[in-house]
């Protein structure tokens, strides 16, 4: 980061060496202070430091990544690249949280981290171009359009050995990145264009929910933490839940699976009785967003404060994790989350 004097001679910025903030300028007697910007006795206002860097608690907010995803990124991808303030805080350049800001997006349209963060700033600015999302997604694995023909021809017994080909070849965890996420989002894109019927979605989730019950089934039982898992009234999809119990009981938790559709008082009554840990909440991006907040914060308040409440699904995707619910905008978040846990505990 450059950084310019006044005629002054107090600065404009500060630039970043070596994981501390130091003033550029030679006179400055803040430049040999390696503990950064705090001994730079020149002024330095708030809202251009706010231009040059983001501490983490900014990024979070603003971004929608929570710090844990930040830190799990940062040793597993190498990206982003923090500087160090005074007190060891983490602060991101501004064109690293621009970045993120592009990653987070692309997420939400279903896209995995591992995969985004790997690419350039022009490639990911051009997958996230109008049209492409769509695009990409079938050009990107010509067999997930072929899975997808199968629904819309109703070959049932085709899809079934189609998905049972991916599943042996990827093995469960890679099938449910790689196939199952990917294929979903495409079947909801075929459905908003008008290229699916209702009942070809239904045949879809149907069989794809039976593969996924019967793969789960030969997962060794975890132990903790307890997740509970279930949906609100009124949200019948149960794909998200069933993925959620895949990926945290690959992980070691144990899943208590009560389907869809649980009164709020019941959810209480059964964290009780199974002594749970958490309460893993799926929504889709058909239930009315704006019952979600209200809904998490009643089920919040009938909950011992112990429990977590963790949320997921395309329906969750602009809100944004609080002290009282943890949420979750992709599989990744999963592991991230119970990693988390399990060092709290």
């Amino acid at each position: 980061m450059s950084a310019r004097c006044r005629p002054d001679g107090s600065c404009w910025s500060h630039e970043i060496h070596g994981g501390a903030l130091v003033c550029p300028r030679q006179d400055c007697n803040g430049t040999q202070d390696t503990g950064g910007f705090a001994a730079c006795q020149n002024s330095l206002t708030r809202t251009a430091l706010s231009r040059s860097i983001v501490p983490i608690a900014a990024v979070e907010r603003d971004v929608g990544l929570s710090k844990d995803v930040l830190r799990v990124w940062e040793r597993r991808y190498g990206f982003p690249v923090p500087a160090r303030g005074p007190n060891g805080q983490r602060l991101y350049p501004a064109k690293q949280v621009e970045r993120l800001q592009l990653v987070k997006r692309l997420m939400d349209q279903g896209h995995r981290p591992g995969r985004l963060l790997t690419k350039s700033d022009k490639e990911l600015r051009a997958l996230a171009a109008p049209g492409a999302q769509a695009h990409a997604a079938e050009q990107g694995d010509d067999s997930l359009g072929e899975l997808l023909g199968c629904i819309t021809q109703h070959d049932k017994d085709a899809f079934v050995h189609g998905m049972q080909q991916r599943l042996a070849r990827e093995g469960l965890q890679r099938f449910l990145h790689d196939t199952i996420a990917p294929l979903t989002k495409l079947v909801g894109v075929a459905w908003q264009e008008g290229r699916l019927r209702v009942f070809e979605e239904h045949l879809f989730a149907e069989m794809t929910e039976r593969m996924l019950r019967h793969a789960s089934a030969s997962i060794p039982r975890g132990h903790r933490p307890r997740v509970l898992l279930t949906s609100v009234p009124n949200e019948r999809h149960a794909m998200g839940l069933l993925m959620a119990e895949v990926i945290f009981t690959l992980e070691g938790a144990q899943c208590i699976p009560l389907g869809t559709e649980l009164p709020l008082p019941d959810i209480a009554r059964a964290v009780a009785a199974h002594g749970a840990d958490i309460v893993g909440l799926s929504f889709s991006s058909a239930f009315p967003r704006r019952q979600i907040s209200g809904l998490l914060g009643e089920l919040r308040g009938i909950l011992p404060r112990a429990v977590e409440i963790w949320a997921g699904g395309n329906g969750v995707r602009r809100i944004a994790s609080t002290g009282d619910v943890h949420v979750m905008t992709a599989l990744e978040d999963a592991a991230t989350g119970l990693a988390r846990w399990r060092n709290a505990h």
